[in-house]
């Protein structure tokens, strides 16, 4: 990489740096904000993916005031074990992946103060609660539509996102047995068939494609593409190597085909392809107001998911596209809706047309640019090195 682009890089560490600052000071409840603008309140999805970008920032200030995000947590966490989607607000609830997120962030978090006994009760009783959550009673846990971080999308039964969270907090844990059970049953097919007999499991991975279906239940799934769950399936090693290579192969290639077919304006994937249309049978009704095709969370480009799949092109060992992507990223993080803004670390981007369409200094925008440009730097993926040295099953 250039000594120019370096430079450019450079100055958006240390601006992420300054947005993360910015948002964990002076809130309301002395827990960081979600974004500056727009979002002042301590979404706990978006704290928790946020952790892996302070974890690797070195700053003091910033890991005390997310350990306090995870102590708040575990004040506000439920009776059962259920973690809230607000860190502040104990009833606030029904979220999928905020309990298996806050493990993660737990496991991060154990790492970093060489403690690992920190917040074990509650802890406990969030595993307790993770473990309920699978209603056949095995390792595969189900969700309700729009409880993930996708609350304009609807995810059935067994999301891909939640179940690499679940795997991922495992193995940082140390829970490799439980660990390995999930990726068993991941492992499986999807069923497509009319018919479901009683001896078949379905999983999540799909007949003659390289990635893993969006979400599978029963005789159900989906076969589009979640760029956030696949790149957390290569980063934390529960694809093998070379469903990896694949799907790395297959998502670049896919992204030159809607370039040509103008879906897609940017060097970068979107976090969700082929887009529902109006036509498709899951196109549902209030996605005329928040989820058209290329924006949100029906193809919009998210910088945060982006800094996870240029993670995952690290472990992937995918190097020199990484540094492509990353000088990509770095110039959509430029971009913002206030003109006066150097760096915006928007929400979203349209995928058409490459334009700024959430709220600017978004937390986990900042916080997944710095931990990508870490992994691009180290060539390591922080956290997630371990989770890979466990012995896959390479696929044919």
């Amino acid at each position: 990489m250039n000594s120019e682009n370096q430079h450019k890089i450079a100055a958006a560490k240390k601006a992420a740096l300054e947005v993360l600052l910015n948002n964990s000071r002076g809130t309301k409840h002395c827990l960081p904000r979600t974004a500056a603008w727009g979002y002042p309140e301590p979404y706990t999805r978006d704290l928790m993916l946020a952790i892996l970008g302070v974890a690797v920032s070195g700053n003091s200030e910033l890991i005390a005031s997310y350990k306090k995000v995870l102590e708040k947590l575990s004040e506000t966490q439920s009776e059962k074990g259920h973690i809230t989607s607000l860190a502040n607000d104990k009833e606030d609830r029904g979220a999928s992946d905020t309990t298996p997120l806050f493990l993660l962030g737990v496991g991060i978090y154990r790492q970093l103060l060489k403690d690992p006994d920190f917040l074990k009760e509650a802890v406990e009783k969030a595993l307790l609660w993770m473990e309920y959550q699978s209603p056949a009673d095995q390792y595969l846990v189900a969700q309700q539509p729009t409880s993930d971080w996708r609350d304009e999308q609807w995810v059935l039964g067994y999301g891909l996102f939640v179940n690499t969270l679940v795997y991922s907090y495992l193995r940082i844990l140390g829970h490799n047995k439980r660990a390995d059970s999930i990726r068993k049953e991941m492992g499986g097919f999807a069923i497509t068939a009319e018919k479901m007999h009683h001896y078949v499991h379905e999983g999540l991975v799909l007949k003659n494609k390289p990635y893993y279906a969006l979400w599978s239940y029963k005789i159900l799934s989906s076969e589009r593409f979640d760029l956030l769950g696949n790149s957390l399936a290569i980063l934390s090693g529960l694809s093998s190597p070379s469903r990896a290579r694949r799907m790395i192969n297959w998502i670049e290639k896919e992204c030159e085909a809607m370039k040509l077919s103008g879906d897609l304006a940017v060097d970068l994937p979107p976090n969700f392809f082929p887009f529902i249309k109006r036509r498709d049978l899951d196109w549902h009704e209030r996605y005329n107001s928040f989820n058209l095709p290329g924006d949100y969370h029906n193809g919009g480009i998210w910088p945060f998911i982006i800094g996870i799949y240029i993670a995952a092109l690290v472990a992937a060992q995918r190097f020199t596209l990484a540094e492509k992507k990353l000088l990509e990223l770095t110039r959509i993080v430029s971009m913002s809706k206030n003109p006066e803004l150097e760096f915006g670390f928007n929400e979203w981007i349209k995928a058409q047309d490459g334009a700024p369409k959430g709220q600017d200094w978004q937390t986990w925008s900042a916080a997944l640019y710095l931990y990508a440009a870490n992994c691009v730097s180290t060539r390591k993926t922080d956290f997630f090195d371990e989770m890979r040295k466990r012995p896959v099953l390479d696929e044919d």
